[in-house]
């Protein structure tokens, strides 16, 4: 509490308090009351940094975490390594709760979607403002993997919903299943590819690289199935206007592998039973594959669950095209395009909205944080007794809310003479606080204490007229964007001269009979009968009641 000239004994309570904080988010629920825990954890940390951790100068304070994989331990001396570990786990318990979902009905379907859409959105948060991460789980490439695998499983909780129930019949409705099972193939592929890399692939766990393959596969074999559906056993399956449009739908923008392609519209009930034969085959195909990477990892044939729908897809498929399958049957081969991927739902990351967190900061009795933190500097407080006689005024105005600002002092007026300078901060009247209190406030407790007037006072550093460069930071959360604009020290002395807002306007505490106000000048309100206080503005007169932060004399 150095930096603050304060005695840390007074904020034990604090201290404690953040320290209770702290050791709970160690151990959170795996539920949303575990999520918005590690939330106000964060934005307590927000507040922590602005106050205690210098930008220009680190403390000697580390911060550990362990790997979620390995469980090697890393540490840092950074503060931005405590906020990225607390976003790892509000994106870990995202897919917890995800994961726990009821998926075999509606409601439960839509939470996990939207549960893994929100891990998604943790970790691509984290992705895109942490950088030097020690550990090899949230290095860019692993948090980029991440991203990709949380939306390839809430695309999986879309298509499930589409099923839920048996598909409703039609060609279009084949169609639009087939696809949605191509989008979740083509977003499985995505993730393999980067799991696939080089220091990925050393680092993550063989299960995970095998349940994701199986899985590209097993939904690109049940696309082709339900196309093959779409040729040969809806109702409207002959329906040439309708199979032109879902030809143009499923294979828009595909390039065709060989002449022999399938992209001819098939005609007869013939050419209709070839082509999704040739799906059929591909199903059959991707099944097979998605079965023998299954089973060449140890662990994901413990899961009997997946492997028994692994079976009974690969059968299904199977049967249905040995059926087809004629000993003298010499048509010509047809080789199928990969179907385009397309989603009524495509899935997005949703970064987390700490603004709906609504946290006290815990150290707010040091002050306003925009003044009060780590990056000003100030000097100690000191106590400054005001006297004065009857016949004249303090001779000082104010202005501004938490901390009031000296705003001027009057010539050879008491306030001069006892030291008080221009911009200090009034920190306390008498045995008051004064660091939160709003202009009104601090013009009462003045007025109340009549001839002698006890301030506490610190005075700000000047600020280098050059803003310094911006360290480096290992995370940090976004702040809303500033427009500066550069002026003359004149320009803005006379803007400040000019206004009469709340905020900028002071009030002067000065002689009744001053020199200003013999001379008529024009920037001091005159009192009237009815109580009302003349202001000026642009040199005209003019009747107004009485405004929180008009100059008024006493």
């Amino acid at each position: 509490m150095e930096h603050y000239s304060e005695d840390g004994n007074k904020y034990t309570s604090e201290i404690k308090e953040l320290g209770e904080l702290r050791e709970a988010v160690r151990t959170p629920e795996r539920s949303q009351a575990g999520v918005e825990l590690l939330m106000e954890y964060l934005c307590q940390l927000n507040f922590v940094e602005k106050r205690f951790f210098n930008s220009k100068r680190h403390l000697s304070l580390y911060f550990h975490w362990y790997d979620c994989l390995t469980g090697v331990p890393d540490s840092q001396k950074s503060i931005g390594f405590e906020k990225g570990s607390i976003l790892y786990n509000i994106g870990s318990i995202y897919t917890q709760i995800a994961c726990k979902q009821d998926r075999t009905v509606k409601a439960g379907l839509m939470q996990a979607i939207v549960h893994f859409e929100k891990a998604a959105g943790a970790f691509k948060y984290l992705e895109s403002r942490f950088s030097s991460a020690p550990s090899q789980d949230m290095k860019h490439e692993t948090l980029t993997m991440l991203v990709g695998l949380m939306l390839a499983q809430a695309q999986e909780c879309v298509l499930e919903g589409r099923l839920i129930g048996g598909s409703k019949e039609g060609v279009f409705n084949c169609a639009q299943i087939a696809q949605e099972a191509a989008m979740v193939s083509h977003k499985y592929s995505q993730t393999y590819k980067r799991m696939s890399a080089p220091e990925s692939k050393n680092y993550l766990p063989f299960s995970w690289l095998s349940m994701v393959e199986t899985k590209l596969h097993f939904y690109k074999g049940l696309a082709h199935y339900y196309i093959a559906l779409a040729l040969m056993e809806q109702k409207d399956s002959g329906d040439m206007a309708k199979l032109k449009l879902m030809f143009e739908a499923i294979h828009s923008g595909v390039a065709p592998r060989d002449e022999n392609n399938g992209l001819k519209l098939p005609a007869t009930a013939e050419e209709r039973k070839n082509l999704g034969k040739a799906h059929l085959r591909e199903a059959v195909v991707n099944h097979e594959e998605s079965i023998r990477i299954h089973n060449l990892c140890k662990q994901l044939r413990k899961i009997d669950t997946f492997r028994d729908i692994l079976q009974k897809t690969h059968e299904r498929s199977l049967s249905k095209f040995s059926s087809l399958e004629e000993e003298d049957d010499f048509s010509e081969i047809i080789s199928v395009l990969d179907i385009l991927p397309q989603s009524e739902h495509s899935t997005v990351s949703v970064s987390p909205d700490l603004s709906k967190v609504k946290v006290r900061d815990i150290f707010w009795k040091l002050g306003p944080i925009n003044v009060f933190n780590a990056n000003n500097d100030w000097s100690a407080p000191r106590s400054v007794t005001l006297e004065r006689d009857p016949s004249e005024g303090f001779g000082f105005s104010v202005r501004g809310d938490s901390p009031v600002v000296i705003a001027d002092l009057e010539k050879g007026s008491v306030a001069e003479r006892c030291g008080l300078r221009v911009r200090d901060y009034i920190v306390g009247i008498g045995e008051v606080d004064t660091k939160w209190a709003k202009h009104d406030e601090v013009v009462r407790l003045v007025r109340q204490a009549n001839l002698s007037l006890t301030l506490v006072l610190v005075t700000p550093a000047p600020k280098p007229e050059t803003p310094a460069h911006r360290p480096f930071s290992t995370i940090s959360l976004p702040a809303s964007p500033t427009k500066v604009q550069a002026q003359t020290p004149a320009a803005a002395t006379e803007r400040e001269r000019k206004s009469h807002n709340r905020i900028s306007a002071p009030w002067m505490f000065v002689r009744r009979n001053s020199n200003k106000d013999k001379n008529g000048t024009p920037d001091r309100p005159k009192s009237t009968p009815n109580g009302n206080i003349i202001l000026v503005s642009n040199g005209n007169l003019k009747n107004s009641h009485m405004v929180n932060g008009a100059d008024i004399e006493l």
